[in-house]
């Protein structure tokens, strides 16, 4: 393409760059960066259980790992222009791998914030995975895109060496005439994972490398594959976690912290453990006299409708009720919840709750004491 400098019309002959992979918003992942950790910024011990999450919006997937332990956390490292990554360090090594153990990343999408990729149909967008990452010694993972709706998968082999690097995979549209375009609704449809460790029921097939093709679970990691419970002093480290359409990777799409965190608390939000005496917003309303009905605005409109969850004992929540001074709790529980407002009940096994006067739940001395709302994918 020439361009063409006139006096009158300025540059003509320039394709526009308002579409195209470079126009609008490009990073469908979200935390990419890592800056996010409402939860916490680390968690040890981690593989026994089926899913823990630390940072917002990854998740760490075990199966069966018997003895394999890994550290989960946010730190303060990263390739020029990122002050954070997710960080694992293997603290328990499991060199005796069964069959169905699998230990892997992992972050979902919605399906209604897929459509433009259009999947399962002819015309279907290539997808291109970036991200930087380094480990303690040089190492070979899988990167997979799941199809959750269509059961279908597709995954590239990577290098890991000590200092960092950008990796960038493109995926093929998939078009296959068996494969149905993502639902269209607020459950995951897709998710980006990372292979990290697997036995013989994840790589005893042959790897057919960045093919789309119905879940086969022996096909899923290549041949030459690392894990990374092979010895304690593993680590690895991943950020700049980018998924765009199109056969190119571009520069990273970094967002203000304050979106990124709004973006998150769609899926997860918490109030508490910032001072001693917090305040957990709202005013309650005590019904009887063992018992308030608290009511917690969400800051963003959430995924569904959440679940609630509170951190440390209930006894580190206080209801400031009337001028008798302070009624720790013996309980709190969800009451109804919408995406919007939820209401939780507040119990006392004391009767000396004084009704219908405005109360305010704080914390007892104690910043221990959270309250959550869960919602992920």
């Amino acid at each position: 393409m020439s361009l063409i400098l006139d006096g009158t019309n300025g540059i003509t002959n320039l394709t526009s760059i308002n579409g195209g992979q470079l126009g609008g918003r490009r990073n469908l992942v979200m935390n990419g960066a890592m800056n996010v950790a409402q939860r916490t910024t680390s968690t040890a011990g981690l593989g026994a259980t089926a899913l823990e999450r630390v940072l917002d919006r990854w998740g760490l997937i075990t199966n069966t790992v018997t003895a394999g332990r890994v550290t989960m956390a946010q730190v303060a490292d990263g390739p020029s222009g990122f002050a954070n990554c997710l960080k694992l360090t293997t603290t328990t090594a499991d060199t005796s791998i069964a069959a169905g153990e699998v230990m892997l990343i992992q972050h979902a999408f919605e399906g209604q914030d897929l459509q433009q990729i259009y999947k399962g149909v002819s015309g279907a967008k290539e997808l291109t995975v970036s991200f930087y990452v380094k480990g303690n010694a040089n190492a070979t993972y899988t990167c997979e895109l799941f199809d959750r709706d269509n059961g279908r998968t597709i995954g590239q082999a990577f290098a890991v060496t000590t200092a960092w690097n950008r990796i960038e995979l493109t995926f093929p549209g998939d078009e296959d005439d068996g494969s149905s375009p993502f639902d269209d609704d607020n459950n995951v449809s897709l998710h980006i994972q990372i292979f990290l460790h697997g036995g013989s029921t994840f790589s005893g097939g042959t790897f057919v490398n960045n093919t789309w093709a119905d879940q086969a679970n022996n096909t899923r990691m290549a041949e030459s594959h690392t894990s990374i419970l092979d010895a304690t002093s593993r680590t690895f480290f991943i950020t700049g976690v980018q998924m765009e359409t199109g056969a190119t990777a571009t520069a990273f799409e970094h967002r203000s912290y304050g979106e990124e965190l709004a973006l998150c608390q769609r899926y997860f939000q918490q109030w508490g453990g910032d001072t001693a005496y917090g305040f957990f917003g709202g005013v309650s309303s005590c019904t009887t006299t063992s018992t308030a009905f608290h009511p917690i605005i969400c800051e963003v409109e959430m995924r569904a409708n959440p679940t609630f969850a509170f951190v440390g004992a209930a006894s580190v929540f206080d209801l400031r009720n009337d001028a008798n001074g302070s009624h720790p709790l013996t309980g709190l529980a969800m009451d109804q919840s919408t995406r919007k407002v939820v209401s939780i009940t507040l119990t006392r096994s004391n009767a000396d709750l004084t009704v219908n006067v405005p109360s305010q739940l704080i914390g007892n001395n104690s910043t221990v004491g959270r309250l959550e709302l869960r919602a992920d994918i």
